[in-house]
């Protein structure tokens, strides 16, 4: 039986490509390391986890609201309040099963066949995925390395047409770990309200930040944006939660009740135990577990970075936020007599056992994801075997 063509447009995920590869190398006996993982590497705090047996111990085990319980959105309202000084309703927001789930519904419920959606590179992978399941046609704007992989309202402003439905902002980016600042939001927020473009801003990564900088939702610059903008976050980086499946969306009543009548169709709920977990997480106010992960995660960006930019051929962008690098090394694969990135990756875990993930799969061939989200000791490893693969092949 054919298959629908929804699903025949779908690009493999790289990331899943390379993990299926490493894990398998694994099984096999070889000493992989894997730097393509996606999360935290820390388990869930004991507080959060006390919540979710008690939960269980309770009861609380049935059918939920399908848009999540009141005391989570009540909660979730609460830390937009303290943290972006965005003031939303219970009607506002939608609890989902990660913001993954966020996304794809929004873009189910907001886009119709042929609809374009701005999507700047690099982008997470699944943005241009999630597009085109919906109908919609993403829109490829290529970010320059040299403007820190951030879009500049020109570009933005050309690539506008009478199809655009949407843009998407990802700050902290993944795979890039970059942000903007407010007045760069301010211009590219300025064309998004002249378009009338709706702005998807994916804050997922918003606790995680190591520089001086802080995180600004462009949400929070004026009330015209916020009523056109759909922000995507969770709980799954922020607390060490990815398992649990746990997101959110913000936004206008009417696209968020849309939303909220799609999940009733497609998950009924979130998981009732995750919420009250999520829940405990937003209302633990003594407890800050990003500020160990920020530590960690801070010293191991800067190890890393280090390690990298001594490798012949390698140069990287320090970013931000996030737990990932994304290094150009294009003149390493050159060098190495590789013809395209793809292929120096894949020699790389064949020969050396390191996993990385090729740029290509966020629309930057030139470039790598490296995840720094495992131990110093790992990712010291991981960089002399990378110097000792790039200096083999000269």
């Amino acid at each position: 039986m054919d298959l629908a063509n929804r699903v025949k447009s779908l690009t493999p995920s790289s990331t899943l490509a390379i993990s299926a590869k490493a894990k398998e190398l694994k099984q096999e006996g070889y000493d992989v390391i894997g730097l393509g993982v996606g999360e935290p590497d820390f388990n869930t705090p004991p507080s959060i986890l006390d919540a979710a047996t008690k939960a269980m111990n309770e009861g609380k085990t049935k059918y939920t609201p399908s848009g999540g319980i009141p005391d989570l959105k009540a909660a979730i309202i609460n830390k937009f309040n303290v943290d972006n000084a965005l003031e939303y309703k219970q009607e506002n927001i939608i609890v989902t099963t990660g913001a993954k789930h966020a996304l794809f519904t929004l873009f189910q419920v907001l886009l119709n066949e042929g609809d374009e959606v701005i999507v700047p590179t690099p982008y997470w992978v699944s943005y241009p995925e999630q597009v085109k399941l919906a109908g919609g046609i993403p829109v490829v704007v290529e970010a320059e390395e040299e403007n820190d992989f951030k879009i500049t309202p020109e570009q933005l402003e050309a690539a506008i047409t009478s199809r655009t439905k949407a843009v998407i902002i990802n700050s902290p980016s993944n795979p890039t770990g970059m942000m903007y600042h407010a007045a760069e939001l301010e211009k590219l927020g300025e064309i998004c309200l002249k378009h009338q473009i709706m702005i998807v801003s994916d804050e997922i990564y918003e606790k995680l930040i190591y520089t001086n900088d802080e995180h600004v939702s462009i949400a929070s610059l004026s009330p015209a944006l916020k009523e056109q903008t759909i922000i995507i976050n969770g709980v799954s980086k922020s607390h060490a939660m990815t398992g649990w499946r746990i997101g959110y969306a913000a936004g206008p009543q009417h696209i968020i009740k849309a939303m909220t009548n799609h999940a009733s169709h497609a998950t009924s709920n979130p998981t009732s135990i995750a919420q009250y977990a999520a829940l405990a997480a937003y209302n633990n106010t003594e407890e800050d577990p990003t500020i160990e992960m920020r530590r960690i995660f801070s010293e191991r960006l800067e190890l890393l970075y280090q390690l990298l930019i001594d490798i012949p051929g390698i140069t990287c962008t320090k970013p931000n936020g996030a737990f990932y690098l994304f290094p150009n090394v294009a003149e390493a694969a050159k060098m190495n007599g590789f013809a395209h990135v793809d292929d120096w990756v894949t020699a790389l875990l064949e020969e050396e056992k390191v996993a990385i993930v090729p740029g290509s799969g966020f629309g930057a061939p030139n470039n790598v994801r490296l995840s720094y989200a495992t131990s110093s000791e790992l990712l010291v490893e991981a960089a002399k075997r990378m110097k000792r693969f790039v200096n083999n092949h000269k």
